[in-house]
């Protein structure tokens, strides 16, 4: 799984890199925990530019949060928790999960937008609640992009300085992948049938 996920990476560059930044913040195949670490090494070993991959995987960040951003603008939060309630299971985001991340952006402004982007459980929902509050464009543009630089930069940082344990590193984290996507498939499944479950329920 190390080697498959590194050649991805390799194979697709930095492109490959925003690719799958932007899809991990809409549906997460691949955690940024994996992704940009794994760049990090790739930087290290001279294979990548370290400036080119942070910039790479916050430029995708912040894509990834246009969607969500300009869902919440448009639908609002009534409309838009009907179709999280209906449809989000997909994504496995929930009517309650938009109004939990409303509650948190109206207790915390437009920092929340900032700090949200450095909190895995909520670096995704944190745009939704920004769009419906109507924030405009310009500082949710900034808050998001300082918050995915700090969070990518960090996360490749990582992996740029473990370049020296590369080998043992490897063999650890490879069966460790293993579990740690395996896992992420198991909470996906899980919190598809519960929300999928309370749809039925609210339908009766």
């Amino acid at each position: 799984m190390f080697e498959s996920i590194t050649g991805l990476i390799e194979q697709g560059g930095y492109f490959g890199i925003l690719a799958l930044m932007f899809l991990e913040n809409l549906f997460p195949p691949i955690p940024s925990e994996v992704i940009m670490p794994l760049a990090g090494f790739l930087a290290a070993r001279g294979e990548l530019n370290l400036f080119g991959v942070v910039v790479a995987g916050t430029l995708g960040s912040f894509l990834g949060a246009l969607p969500w951003y300009y869902a919440g603008a448009r639908l609002g939060e009534e409309r838009m928790r009907r179709l999280a309630a209906r449809h989000g299971r997909w994504l496995t985001l929930s009517g309650d999960d938009v109004l939990e991340a409303g509650v948190w952006f109206r207790a915390h402004g437009r920092k929340a937008v900032f700090f949200g982007r450095l909190v895995p459980a909520i670096r995704t929902l944190i745009s939704v609640p920004a769009g419906i509050a109507q924030m405009p464009f310009a500082s949710f543009a900034f808050y998001t992009l300082a918050g995915s630089a700090i969070w990518t930069f960090v996360l490749t940082l990582a992996g740029y300085l473990l370049h020296a344990e590369y080998d043992r590193v490897a063999d650890y984290l490879d069966p460790g992948s293993n579990i740690v996507l395996g896992t992420i498939v198991a909470i996906y499944l899980y919190r598809l049938l519960r929300n999928g479950r309370r749809a039925g329920e609210r339908q009766r």
